[in-house]
């Protein structure tokens, strides 16, 4: 019997997101839209309705339609020389089942995977379940949170099948420039490793140094043997949609995550393939960026101001991109015990974030450490950072 790992960070949201009154700081996903509210956004108000009423409820196209899959295909192509052709997408329901058929279709016994750490629990529980030996490529706090490409000679064996980013990373909200993803890359290719790039959380680049640009996707960078996925949940603020996506150049690896997900969904629901497709039209979708972006940036900004006013019990390296951000909480120099502390605080106050050491790290990885979600309605953000402020000065100062 294949062995799963409990995926914490999910058992931890299922057991507290539920609890009457709570003020949800550790959802990531930017502060959910409606239907309406697209309406609204889109720039052409003589469209079409996002839903068709009239449209017969078959399976419909099985790997996405053609003009969701074109617009998703669009999303690849800033910064690309070879734009990337539709037919080179597969719609999943989420990202997390785009990373679950890649990885159940490409790795098994016998198989190495290296995964940068911290990151979604899922990229590497996964192919461990499918009995892949997994090596955790460690991001370094005095690095930014950024992977260190010249530690892949070091972490490579002979049976490296594949390399898994995560870019913005999930928790640090750290961003992998171009740079780097061109060593990665090269390194890869040399080889023959494929590698994901789990990129569920752009195109929110919103805080990056001055002069530095968004870095592009990983397919467009050169190298056929690269995947990557995403979903209208976290930028682009659609969660209920439950759709996602995997693109490669590579047709063989669609080929293969196509041929499994006919023992799964299937298909997507056709209700959902029309509002994402209205959703990331031409249209509707520069208004919907520009509203999540600037909500990332007003409330990044509260959240700082927030860690530099406390920077004698909390710390963090700040996020340059995402939703989330792990910060450390400390009561008299020592960290805190997290778990404990996670359950204390919504409790007391019905703040709820996310411990890191249980749901993003190993042993005594990130002790003390919490992810919290700041791409929320600002005004949750501000009751939730007002409830903390009250919670440190009663128990941490």
């Amino acid at each position: 019997m294949v062995k799963i790992e409990p995926f914490k960070v999910e058992q931890w949201m299922d057991r507290y997101e539920t609890t009457p009154g709570v003020i949800n700081v550790a959802e990531t996903c930017a502060a959910s839209v409606s239907i309406d509210e697209l309406v609204d956004m889109c720039e052409d108000k003589s469209a079409p309705s996002p839903l068709s009423l009239s449209k017969k409820l078959t399976y419909g196209a099985i790997l996405g339609s053609e003009p969701l899959r074109q617009c998703v295909a669009s999303l690849f192509d800033r910064a690309s020389p070879t734009p990337l052709p539709a037919e080179n997408v597969v719609i999943t329901q989420g990202a997390i089942s785009a990373n679950f058929l890649l990885f159940y279709s490409l790795v098994g016994p016998g198989d190495h995977v290296i995964c940068v750490y911290p990151t979604y629990q899922q990229l590497y529980a996964v192919p461990e379940s499918l009995g892949a030996e997994v090596t955790l490529w460690k991001l370094k706090e005095e690095n930014g949170n950024i992977p260190d490409a010249n530690e892949l000679e070091d972490l490579v064996k002979p049976n490296t099948k594949m390399i898994v980013i995560n870019n913005p990373n999930n928790p640090t909200g750290s961003t992998t420039p171009k740079s780097v993803l061109e060593v990665i890359v090269a390194f890869a290719k040399s080889r023959g490793i494929i590698i994901l790039s789990d990129e569920v959380y752009s195109p929110l680049y919103h805080s990056l140094p001055a002069g530095k640009e968004a870095p592009p996707s990983i397919l467009t960078l050169g190298y056929e043997k690269t995947v990557a996925t995403g979903s209208m949940s976290k930028a682009f603020a659609l969660a209920g949609l439950r759709l996602g996506w995997v693109a490669s150049r590579d047709k063989s690896i669609l080929h293969a995550i196509a041929a499994a997900r006919d023992y799964t969904t299937i298909s997507v629901s056709q209700l959902d393939d029309q509002v994402a497709s209205y959703a990331l039209s031409e249209k509707v979708l520069p208004s919907l960026l520009k509203r999540n972006t600037e909500l990332a940036k007003t409330n990044l900004a509260l959240l700082s101001a927030f860690v530099d006013k406390y920077s004698s019990v909390c710390s963090w390296v700040k996020p340059t991109a995402g939703t989330t951000a792990l910060i450390q909480f400390r009561e008299k120099g020592v960290p805190v015990n997290d778990p404990e502390f996670i359950v204390d605080l919504v409790n007391k106050t019905k703040v709820l974030v996310m411990p890191g050491s249980t749901c993003f790290g190993q042993g005594q990885d990130f002790k003390g450490y919490v992810r919290l979600g700041y791409v929320c309605h600002t005004d949750v953000l501000k009751q939730g950072l007002e409830q903390l402020e009250g919670y440190v000065h009663e128990y941490l100062l």
